[in-house]
């Protein structure tokens, strides 16, 4: 087994086009050195020492409605029953626990931001494992390891079925596997759990747009992505859809360390890596990045895909986002893989809290985060609002529908004087 972990790592690592001797030397290095109990260390020292806990994380309010809510608008954190994710390497949580640049095709699913389930919140804080601490009972978090381009069981997934490398025409074939995968899980009830499913995708699009520009178009973004959310509003009942806003990209650049690890940035993300700065290549896709966000918040901020019991919203909290940087503006490497690009556990947690925040924050109203500097403070449902935000400002009772063919009562009073005015005549 050591070998075939050898054997993954130099098929991800050798075959990117990275240039120079001392690379290959120093990996080679690195390979004599390797031992299969560093690389499957859990929490190394970079991320924080095994013995680390998080405080207790309480709520004046942790209990399940009465009864099971028929109303989308009306779900508590401990009603819901079933989590699930679908992504890329960043929801796989690739390389986040890696000991070494060997580590990185493992997928570190189990502390993955919005659906890993290792251990308890205070061991790692994840969406799960906040919504664990309402419902103990939950559904679908994953519980173990995978390696990149190996099939995983579910019995280590769980419902964490984001695949690395996949772009967002990938999407639709992953939405139909978890689908699939819902409808045909036993101790599930699929017409009656609620089910909350998190979806973050559009990076690697990012990544690969100078590749293929009409692929990797933002119009190509939002159709695989209306398909996608679509076929899930059709087919899956009591579900709420955390989409959430892709990063700003372009201060990834900035993440660089003299290591061989860190040459990999080059061939995870090319297109943003490889144009000088201030390039009109660079500036083309800086313009790329900020269009797919408004396209994405377009898309979204309707009611288009809200009905009685289901619901997709918009979750904005990472667009803005600056990398965590130390007090001398420096980038803080602690939050990054041997790649350079990944996030490690320390990342992953402060994109679980910010999701978790912008779950119980209205439309218009939710964090939007600046900088991951300055840790993000987990809060607690709102009292006279207990339950996950759901209704678009589009669905509002007080404001007007987003379409509508019928004329007004308005328009038809007016209508009914003017013709009877007409008749008078």
């Amino acid at each position: 087994m050591e070998w075939l972990w050898i054997a993954v790592a130099t098929c991800v690592l050798v075959p990117h086009s990275v240039k120079g001797n001392d690379w290959w030397g120093e990996y080679e290095e690195g390979i004599r050195h390797y031992s299969k109990e560093a690389l499957n260390k859990e929490f190394p020292e970079k991320t924080r020492p095994a013995s680390f806990k998080h405080p207790v994380f309480q709520c004046p309010d942790m209990s399940p409605s009465p009864t099971v809510p028929s109303s989308v608008e009306f779900v508590k954190a401990a009603d819901i029953k079933v989590i699930a994710a679908l992504g890329d390497s960043l929801t796989t949580s690739i390389g986040a626990n890696a000991t070494t640049v060997l580590g990185i095709p493992i997928e570190f699913r189990h502390v993955s931001w919005s659906i890993g389930g290792y251990g308890s919140f205070q061991d790692v804080i994840t969406l799960a494992n906040i919504i664990k601490l309402f419902n103990p009972n939950l559904v679908g978090a994953a519980p173990g390891k995978t390696v990149h381009g190996m099939q995983g069981h579910i019995s280590e997934t769980g419902f964490n079925l984001a695949v690395t490398g996949h772009n967002t025409f990938n999407l639709p074939g992953q939405t139909r596997h978890l689908i699939d995968t819902l409808r045909g899980y036993e101790g599930l009830n699929f017409e009656e759990d609620w089910k909350l499913l998190t979806i973050l995708m559009g990076m690697n699009d990012i990544c690969d747009y100078c590749k293929d520009k009409a692929l990797f178009s933002a119009d190509n973004f939002i159709h695989y992505m209306t398909v996608s959310l679509e076929m899930l509003m059709n087919e899956v009942p009591r579900m709420i859809v955390n989409v959430a806003q892709i990063l700003p990209m372009q201060t990834l650049r900035e993440v660089q360390k003299p290591t061989p690890g860190c040459l990999l940035q080059r061939s995870f993300c090319s297109c943003l890596i490889e144009p000088v700065a201030g390039s009109p290549e660079l500036r083309e896709l800086v313009e790329v990045n900020l269009e797919f966000q408004k396209k994405l918040e377009e898309l979204l901020h309707s009611d288009r895909f809200f009905r009685d019991n289901f619901a997709v919203v918009h979750q904005p909290f990472l667009k803005h986002a600056d990398p965590p940087r130390l007090p001398s503006g420096k980038i803080d490497m602690t939050f990054f893989t041997h790649d350079c690009f990944h996030f490690t556990i320390k990342g992953h947690e402060e994109l679980a809290k910010g999701l978790w925040n912008n779950m119980f924050q209205p439309e218009g109203g939710k964090m939007i985060v600046n900088s991951f500097s300055d840790p993000i403070t987990l809060t607690c449902p709102p009292m006279d609002h207990p339950y996950i935000f759901t209704r678009p400002i589009a669905a509002r009772s007080d404001l007007p529908p987003l379409q509508s063919d019928a004329p007004s009562k308005a328009a038809i009073l007016l209508l009914s004087l003017l013709v009877g005015r007409l008749c008078l005549v």
